[in-house]
């Protein structure tokens, strides 16, 4: 499971979006960049849909979510 707490381009607060972690400074969650990747659409895409989410957080977090799969893979 990826420790987002490590990542920078993400922050959790209680009582905010019910806990979910989401884009710095944003309200979006995390889960939204997820589901519309996997619908197909490019980070460009969803940075223009999402405003308030800059393209380096994106890559920030799929940097880290990458990193973490690479660790355990190495285990």
């Amino acid at each position: 499971m990826t420790n987002w707490n490590e990542c920078p381009a993400v922050e959790r607060k209680p009582g905010r979006v019910s806990g979910a972690w989401v884009f710095s400074g944003t309200r979006i969650p995390l889960y939204a960049l997820y589901e519309n990747l996997a619908a197909g659409a490019t980070v460009g895409e969803f940075v223009e849909w999402f405003p308030g989410v800059e393209e380096r957080q994106v890559r920030a977090v799929l940097e880290h979510e990458a990193e973490t799969l690479r660790t355990a893979l190495a285990r």
